[in-house]
């Protein structure tokens, strides 16, 4: 009888559910607990194409494969003028040919990894409710079907007429001088180009690093090449001859080949940037002659330059470093990786019933398979129990 007491009075005794439906608790007890470590930051989840390091803090294109070749013609240039033609040039010339060639390696080395590393100005998409809001102001014929030509709107900038498109990626007016990149996905703030030798777009955020880069670069390379050619010059004096040289110093004639093919690209594409950034102008912009009339608009003056060389200079180059938008570090907001957890919840909870070898989930009650409420409902009393509850000890 005593063992009948027991069997009679637990069921009610204790207030707790049978095992198998506390089996999700715990899991949502367990995910509470962890809610901060699956938090998700938010370049895990960006919608452009790049890749990002360090935790979101080195951000670049996803095609960047030329990159490495960029950073390896310069290191391999630099140290074989370093290795074979600065001991020579030291002992016959000066100490301050190796100190400049260093100063120029370092301007070019951290102007590179600078452009490449740097969120060019990248704007962040609209939101849902940003985007339906912006959808309903220029949808004036009320069909959800029809969709109506490319839209555009018009502002005012030192009283000239601007365009503003609208970008079906970001779904949103792109502000003056963003274009929207097709191989980074993104639309970038005063964008410039797109250049695969640094790995990255170029835009308002990264132009200035550019310039110095391939102006840097442009020192470097004619540095380097007049050094080698005066090293080559002063081993074949007294009429030992250019060949003599050549095997003397076997590395200098690759450094003047790289050097002679590179020089020319490099001085035309910092003279073509000079001339932009006096004009203060895009390589978007002259391209496309925005402000020349060669898209077949009227030659109109360019409303952003400040009709001095100077001034445009010191906006370009020296303006304030503007702050990046995509916040790429931050954290993804609760509600949009509720869905996330949930799913994340529901499958630690299969996963544990079917190890203990408990019922599949078809045959739990639908509580059981998400995070349930509090306090949660006991299941129901078998009937084959309750003639045994009523039943007077």
């Amino acid at each position: 009888m005593k063992h009948c007491e027991y069997q009679q009075i637990d069921p009610q005794a204790l207030s707790t559910p049978t095992p198998t439906p506390t089996l999700p608790l715990q899991q949502a007890v367990v995910q509470e607990e962890k809610k901060g470590e699956t938090a998700r930051r938010k370049w895990e989840v960006f919608p452009g194409k790049n890749r990002f390091y360090c935790d979101g803090r080195i951000i670049v294109a996803q095609q960047s494969g030329v990159l490495p070749l960029t950073l390896g013609l310069i290191l391999v240039t630099t140290v074989l003028f370093f290795v074979f033609d600065c001991p020579f040039l030291l002992k016959h010339l000066t100490v301050f040919i190796p100190a400049i060639g260093g100063v120029l390696f370092v301007f070019v080395v951290i102007s590179l990894l600078q452009t490449s590393f740097t969120d060019p100005g990248i704007l962040p998409r609209a939101t849902p409710d940003e985007a339906a809001d912006i959808e309903k102001q220029i949808d004036n014929s009320g069909s959800s079907t029809y969709r109506p030509p490319p839209r555009t709107k018009e502002v005012m900038i030192n009283q000239q007429v601007v365009k503003l498109k609208y970008c079906f990626t970001c779904k949103m007016f792109r502000p003056p001088r963003t274009s929207h990149c097709s191989l980074c996905d993104n639309c970038v703030e005063r964008f410039d180009h797109h250049c695969p030798w640094v790995g990255n777009c170029v835009g308002k955020r990264n132009y200035r690093f550019f310039y110095t880069f391939i102006v840097s670069l442009s020192f470097l390379t004619v540095f380097i090449f007049g050094c080698v050619a005066t090293h080559l010059a002063l081993r074949a004096q007294g009429g030992r001859g250019l060949m003599f040289a050549l095997q003397e110093s076997p590395a200098s004639a690759v450094e003047l080949v790289i050097c002679f093919f590179s020089v020319w690209s490099i001085l035309g594409l910092s003279g073509f940037h000079t001339y932009l950034v006096a004009s203060n102008l895009t390589t978007n912009e002259d391209i496309k002659g925005s402000w020349s009339g060669k898209s077949g608009a009227e030659d109109t003056g360019n409303p952003y330059s400040y009709n001095n060389i100077i001034t445009n200079c010191c906006s370009v180059l020296c303006g304030p470093m503007p702050p990046s938008l995509i916040d790429r570090r931050g954290f993804m907001p609760v509600e949009e990786s509720s869905q996330t957890v949930a799913t994340e919840i529901e499958l630690a909870a299969k996963k544990e019933i079917n190890v203990v070898g408990g019922p599949t989930p078809s045959q739990l009650p639908p509580c059981a398979l998400q995070v349930p409420p509090s306090p949660i409902p006991l299941p129901a009393t078998p009937n084959h129990l309750q003639p045994d509850l009523q039943t007077p000890v």
